[in-house]
């Protein structure tokens, strides 16, 4: 009995703690993460403004959890308004996806929000509000899966490398409302920051005074490759920073370092540029790739990239710069300990060669013309035309080199990776390290144009937004193949939430796989995935301006169970629905010593509610209003018909008859008339309008606001059948004020100064 219970003493709490290993194994880790978000005050530029913060900190702080844990995430709301969080890239149930009125409601004002999901992946990803224009303003951060532990290390080489989190992203002192407001009115406020006006007199100094009248003779705006200009660019919150050392360990020459980047921008594109030698692409999208060394790659709004760069020397620190695609601005990481080693400033872009460029795809109709180019993968980059340091700054007569040549007949003349000796990442050089094809299953193929265009920065799918489509019926099971075509002119990263697919890229069965897709314009892409998650999954440009205008579609699945956090689903879709139909207010007045004239409008993706009103003080005497209600039609949105209302009267014209040039008996002093009638613009960004009164009085119209004569001079001009006419000039002092000097037909020449918002 003794030797019995003497084994029983030793025996048990070995058995004890076997057991508890045991349930260890198979027990699931709850990693709890506590945010609040609050208010805050930030100063990058030397100005206060007002952002978001979680926890303190922007960006928002950086989430780790290993696969097979459990995520429990409690969102504590301190704002005054709605917020929600989402987490980019994850495969998680619907209902924890963050998008509000879509997979969830969103967080009240003092309320708590738990998000719990298992953890079935890794790499790198990021989350982000999802609510409003909040992102822009702090609410993003880093979210990192690392690879449950065997004993063996997957990898050697990458995945045994120190790491460091960093995210990028930008920041304007203007308030994101107001950006987005700018966005649609179509100010060109940002392009004077840039110094990207691209006037008549550039035009003309740089030899491309007939590119100018091309580009306008074809309707367009001036060449940009991103909307909005930013005051500082951060990295990790910070437009500067450094890596001396990870873990404890200094880094010293021979190091490497492993560097999780996330794009966490609203709009803007980074090409990344390492002065220590060449980066070492080793994973995109949170998805392992097979390390590609190159000189440069160019991340796309959201998307991750797993880089590993070297140290080449001892005491020393080198440059990672990450600059924005039209290169107005950049940040920098110094990865090392000692001297810092510099990266040569990404040279001026080329606008007016990017203008001929835009100009030869772009035809009067609007569509593009991509005169057989085959152009997919981000292989075919059709900026490269305003890149320096691969085409050459000018063409010389004679120049029988690469660069600097027209290489108009050239198959490669827009692949940069053919013309040049710097190798630019594309997709077609990621490959999968395993075999990704998709289980056997029914296959449907989708196809879809991403349409838009940036006179009144519209941005849809086949010419639809969000809130004039149908949701895409989704069978579980079933494999999905999606056929993209950019038609619009500016590039687009599109996201597809809950679900990775695969990147037909000429990889076979190793094709990447990804959760955003950057396609540029003429590029067509082909993404397949199985459906193989529940719910309303929303696929989205992930550029923020051009999603909160329209830009996506959700995919639902058949006969799903109803989503137990949206108890009223017809109001979560008017919710959503609203982001698109937004209205966008413009109000311009002219105080002048002739008279007071101005204009205001409110327009959303289809209507504009615009009034017009001149006030004389000279021979005048008089009062003058129009009213129009429009919708606009067409792919281009060129043409809008509209319904108005004319209200008039001038004190010195009473009893006077004028015949207008149709030989009428003008009304034109003396009217209170509704009318209908339509606005069309025509080449040169001439707006027409044609316009039939109630007393059967007909009146046409040619007028433009904008002509770009110098960077900071803009002309205008008004002829109409009533015999009235004006001219004028304005010089741009700042966003919201301009003088101007005029002459009206009516009331006779005027100087002062203008207010625009």
């Amino acid at each position: 009995m003794a030797i019995q219970k003497t084994i029983y003493k030793k025996v048990l709490p070995l058995a004890i703690l076997f057991t508890f290993l045991i349930l260890d194994l198979f027990a699931q880790k709850v990693v709890r993460y506590d945010l609040y978000v609050k208010d805050t005050i930030v100063n990058f530029t030397g100005k206060e403004k007002r952002a978001i913060a979680v926890n303190g900190q922007i960006p928002m702080p950086t989430l780790i959890f290993t696969e097979g844990d459990t995520a429990e995430i409690y969102v504590h709301n301190l704002l005054k308004e709605e917020t929600s969080l989402h987490w980019h890239g994850l495969f998680l149930p619907n209902k924890e996806d963050g998008v509000p009125n879509l997979t969830q409601m969103p967080i009240k004002p003092g309320a708590t929000h738990i998000y719990r999901f298992p953890i079935i992946q890794h790499g790198t990803h990021w989350y982000h509000s999802h609510s409003g224009l909040q992102e822009q303003i702090g609410m993003y951060g880093s979210f990192v899966m690392l690879k449950k532990s065997n004993g063996t290390i997957q990898r050697p080489g990458i995945d045994d490398l120190p790491t460091v989190p960093v995210i990028l992203s930008e920041w304007t002192d203007y308030k994101a409302e107001n950006v987005h407001r700018m966005l649609h009115n179509a100010n060109d406020w940002f392009a004077l920051k840039k110094n990207a006006v691209q006037s008549y007199a550039e035009a003309a100094r740089a030899g491309h005074f007939k590119t100018k009248l091309k580009n306008e003779w074809k309707r367009m705006l001036a060449m940009d490759v991103s909307d909005v200009y930013y005051d500082r660019i951060l990295m990790n919150g910070t437009p500067e920073s450094e890596i001396k050392s990870v873990d404890g360990k200094q880094l010293n020459g021979g190091d490497k370092v492993r560097l999780r980047i996330s794009n966490g921008g609203a709009s803007s594109y980074f090409w990344l540029r390492y002065a220590g030698g060449k980066i070492t692409v080793v994973a995109n999208d949170g998805n392992d790739v097979e390390p590609v060394e190159v000189d440069r790659l160019i991340i796309a709004v959201s998307e991750t990239y797993d880089i590993v760069v070297t140290i080449p020397v001892n005491g020393t620190a080198f440059e990672l710069m990450a600059t924005t695609e039209d290169r107005t601005n950049a940040a920098s990481l110094y990865v090392g300990n000692g001297i810092k080693q510099l990266i040569e400033p990404m040279p001026r872009l080329k606008y007016f060669e990017g203008m001929k460029m835009m100009n030869d795809m772009m035809k009067m109709n609007g569509r593009l013309d991509d005169m057989g180019m085959s152009m997919s993968l981000n292989q075919m980059d059709m900026n490269v035309v305003m890149y320096p340091e691969i085409t050459g700054w000018e063409k010389k007569k004679g120049d029988s080199s690469m660069k600097g040549m027209d290489m108009s007949s050239d198959p490669n003349r827009y692949n940069a990776n053919a013309l040049g000796d710097i190798v630019t990442l594309n997709y077609s050089m990621l490959k999968a390290p395993a075999k990704t094809t998709l289980p056997i299953a029914e296959t449907r193929t989708l196809k879809f144009e991403l349409t838009g265009n940036m006179n009144r920065y519209v941005w849809s799918m086949d010419n639809k937004v969000v809130s004039e489509a149908d949701k895409i019926l989704v069978k579980r099971g079933e494999n999905l193949r999606l056929i993209l075509y950019n038609g619009s002119m500016m590039r687009h990263p599109m996201h597809l939430h809950g679900h990775d697919f695969r990147v037909v890229n000429g990889q076979g069965e190793y094709a990447p796989l990804k959760n955003i897709i950057d396609i540029m314009p003429m590029e067509t892409d082909t993404l397949e995935f199985n459906a193989n998650v529940e719910g309303d999954w929303f696929f989205h440009c992930h550029i923020l301006y051009h999603m909160m205008s329209g830009m996506g579609r959700v995919f639902s699945y058949q006969n799903q169970a109803a989503n137990p956090l949206i108890p009223n689903p017809k109001l979560a879709q008017r919710k959503l629905f609203a982001d698109d139909r937004k209205m966008h207010f413009m109000f311009l007045n002219d105080f002048a010593t002739n008279g007071n004239d101005g204009e205001m409008m409110l327009q959303n993706t289809r209507w504009s509610i615009g009034g017009e009103w001149r006030l004389g003080y000279n021979d005048m005497h008089g009062y003058e209003t129009e009213t129009h209600i429009g919708r606009y039609i067409g792919r281009m949105q060129w043409f809008m018909p509209f319904i108005g209302f004319d209200w008039r009267y001038r004190k010195t014209a009473a009893g006077k008859t004028e015949k207008n040039l149709f030989g009428q008996s003008s009304t034109k002093d003396n009217r209170a008339l509704l009318s209908a009638g339509f606005n069309y613009t025509l080449p040169m960004l001439v707006r027409l309008q044609a316009e039939v009164f109630t007393d059967g009085i007909v009146r046409f119209q040619l007028r433009r606001d904008d002509i770009p004569v110098t960077k900071k001079v803009r002309a205008s001009f008004m002829v109409n059948t009533d015999k009235e006419y004006m001219l004028g000039v304005n010089y741009i002092l700042g966003r919201n004020w301009s003088l101007r000097t005029h002459y009206d037909s009516d009331m006779g020449f005027g100087a002062g100064i203008s207010f625009s918002y």
